[in-house]
C-alpha cells in the first residue's frame, strides 16, 4: 500500500472495510473484497501498538457492515412505534457490534503474527481467526450470520463449491488467506500466494464436473409461487386480495402430483382447529382450509406460511409459532414445522425489561413474541418424500439447516423478503446456495416479492422469479445426491482448517528461528 495511506489508518480501514462490502451481493465485485482484506492485513501489520491494531480492525468493522447491511434500515419504513429515520441509527448500530468481530481478528494477527515484514504465518494466523470470528459471529447472542466472507465466490462456482468439503467458514478462512497471501507479493515471495491461487483455479475450472445429477422428468413437480405482495399490504383487510393472487399464480391440477410452494406472511386466515370460537370471528378453519385445497389436485400438496396459536388455561392467547402447514387435496393438514431460529427485534424482543421501557418495540406488528420450535425437522410429505424445512432467516446458518438423523430429499425456505429493500433479498438468496452446496440438497425459495427460486444441489440456479414481480416456477423437483462431506462432519470441518492453519503458521515461525 502507497505510505501516504497509513497515515490515517482508522479512516483508510473504514473505507476498505466499506469496499470490502462490494463484493456480495447485488454487485459482487469480489475481487474489491480480496483488496479490502489485504489491506486491513497490511494496516494491522503496520500498527505501532496492540491497541491500534484493534482500533484499526473495529474500523474495518463498521464500514464492512454498514454497507453491507443498509438493507437493515428499510425494515423500519413498516414499523409504526418507530420512525423511519430511525433504520439508519439502527444500521450503524448494528455496525458497531459486529466490527467486534474483525477487530478480535485484527488484535490476534497483531499479537502472535506480526513480525518486521508480513510473512506466510501471518498470512495462516490471519485466516485461522478469520474462521473462528465468523463461527463466534454466528453463535454468540442467537447468533447474526450474516454474509461471510466465503460468500463472495458464487460468481466463480466452482470456487464456491468447495463449501460440500470445508464449509461456508473455512472458505471464508481460505478466502482471507488468498488475501493476507497477497502482501508477501511486494516482497517477491511468490510460493503461498501462486499455490493458493492455483488451488481456487483448479476449483473455478472444475465447475462442470462438479453439477448435480440432471432432473428426472418424471419427478413430481414444483409450482413455486410468488404474488408480489408488498410488506405495506399485508394487514388482515389485504387477506382476500393476497389470497386472490396466490389463487392466481398456483396453476391448475395436472396428471403428476405437484407440490405448491407458497411464501412465509400471506396467509392470515386461521387454518387449525381447536381454538376458543371467538378467535374465528366467524370464520371456520375447516371452509379456510377446503378453500386451499380447491387448488389442489387428487396428489397434490399445498405448503403455506401459518400462524398458529398457543392459548393459556385460561383460554386466552399466550403466544404464536411461525409456522409451514401442508394441507392436502382434503382439507387435512398433514404436516407442520415451527420455526427455530426466530429474528431479534423482528419475532421477539431481546431484553424486553430493558428496551419496551425506553421505547424500543418489534419491527413486526403484534402483542406478543413468538415462540421457537425444536429446530431442523424433515417431514414426510405424501407423494414427495422426506422434505425439510428452514423459514426465512434460518437459512443463514451453516451447519443448522438439516436434521441429521433424518435426511431430507429438498429443504423448502419459506422466506418474506420484502422488509428488506433491494440489497437484502440478492443477499438472502445467496446465502440459500451456499447452504444447498454445504448440504448437497435442492433448496426451494418461495417469497412475496422476491427473490424466489429454485436451486439444485449444486447451487446453480435452475429458476428464478424476479424482484417485485409476480409470477412463478413450475419445475420438476431436483434430485438430491449423496451427503457431501460437510453434510456428514458440519461445522466440525472449520476447526479442522482452522487448525491446520494454527499448526502450519507454528511450524513455519519454528523453522524461521
Amino acid at each position: 500500500m502507497p505510505a501516504f495511506l497509513f497515515r490515517r489508518p482508522a479512516l483508510v480501514a473504514l473505507l476498505l472495510g466499506a469496499l470490502a462490502a462490494t463484493g456480495f451481493a447485488p454487485l459482487q465485485l469480489w475481487p474489491l473484497t480480496l483488496i479490502g482484506l489485504a489491506g486491513l492485513a497490511a494496516l494491522v501489520h503496520a500498527a505501532p501498538t496492540g491497541r491500534r491494531a484493534l482500533w484499526i480492525g473495529w474500523c474495518w468493522g463498521v464500514g464492512h457492515f454498514t454497507i453491507n447491511n443498509n438493507w437493515f434500515q428499510h425494515a423500519f419504513d413498516f414499523q409504526d412505534k418507530m420512525p423511519p429515520v430511525l433504520g439508519y441509527f439502527a444500521a450503524v448500530g448494528l455496525a458497531l457490534y459486529l466490527a467486534v468481530f474483525p477487530m478480535l481478528v485484527s488484535g490476534i494477527g497483531w499479537r502472535f503474527g506480526r513480525r518486521e515484514r508480513p510473512d506466510a504465518a501471518y498470512a495462516l494466523l490471519f485466516g485461522a481467526a478469520w474462521i473462528g470470528s465468523e463461527y463466534l459471529r454466528a453463535t454468540l447472542f442467537t447468533g447474526y450470520a450474516w454474509d461471510p466472507i466465503g460468500v463472495i465466490w458464487l460468481p466463480v462456482i466452482g470456487v464456491a463449491r468447495l463449501s460440500a468439503w470445508i464449509g461456508t467458514y473455512a472458505l471464508s478462512g481460505v478466502t482471507v488467506l488468498m488475501a493476507v497471501s497477497l502482501l508477501l507479493l511486494s516482497q517477491r515471495r511468490w510460493r503461498l500466494p501462486a499455490g493458493l491461487a492455483a488451488v481456487l483455479a483448479l476449483a473455478a475450472i472444475s465447475a462442470p464436473w462438479t453439477r448435480a445429477p440432471a432432473t428426472a422428468p418424471d419427478a413430481p413437480l414444483l409450482r413455486v409461487v410468488q404474488p408480489n405482495i408488498g410488506q405495506d399490504a399485508r394487514g388482515q383487510d389485504d387477506q382476500e386480495r393476497m389470497l386472490a393472487a396466490l389463487i392466481r399464480q398456483s396453476g391448475r391440477p395436472g396428471p403428476r402430483p405437484r407440490l405448491v410452494l407458497w411464501p412465509e406472511g400471506v396467509m392470515r386466515d386461521y387454518l387449525e382447529s381447536g381454538y376458543p370460537r371467538w378467535i374465528y370471528d366467524g370464520q371456520s378453519p375447516l371452509f379456510n382450509r377446503w378453500r386451499l385445497a380447491q387448488l389442489l389436485g387428487p396428489r397434490d400438496i399445498l405448503l403455506t406460511g401459518h400462524t398458529p396459536l398457543r392459548f393459556d388455561a385460561a383460554g386466552d392467547v399466550a403466544g404464536a409459532a411461525n409456522a409451514v402447514v401442508a394441507i392436502d387435496s382434503r382439507a387435512r393438514i398433514v404436516g407442520r414445522y415451527d420455526k427455530a431460529h426466530l429474528v431479534p427485534f423482528g419475532e421477539y424482543l431481546p431484553m424486553p425489561w430493558l428496551l419496551r421501557p425506553i421505547g424500543i418495540a418489534r419491527l413486526v406488528p403484534g402483542d406478543f413474541d413468538f415462540d421457537d420450535g425444536p429446530g431442523p425437522r424433515t417431514l414426510a410429505i405424501p407423494g414427495f418424500g422426506a422434505i425439510g424445512f428452514q423459514t426465512c432467516y434460518e437459512i443463514i446458518f451453516s451447519g443448522e439447516v438439516v436434521d441429521r438423523a433424518h435426511r431430507p430429499q429438498m429443504i423448502f425456505n419459506p422466506s418474506t423478503d420484502a422488509w428488506f429493500g433491494r440489497w437484502g433479498p440478492p443477499q438472502h438468496l445467496a446465502q440459500a446456495r451456499m447452504r444447498a452446496i454445504e448440504e448437497g440438497l435442492p433448496i426451494v425459495r418461495s417469497t412475496p416479492t422476491g427473490i424466489s427460486a429454485v436451486i439444485a444441489a449444486d447451487g446453480t440456479l435452475l429458476a428464478t422469479v424476479p424482484h417485485e414481480t409476480a409470477g412463478a416456477i413450475a419445475l420438476p423437483m431436483p434430485p438430491a445426491p449423496p451427503p457431501t462431506l460437510f453434510s456428514r462432519i458440519g461445522n466440525a470441518a472449520a476447526l479442522i482448517v482452522g487448525l491446520a492453519f494454527l499448526i502450519a503458521a507454528i511450524a513455519i515461525r519454528r523453522r524461521a528461528r
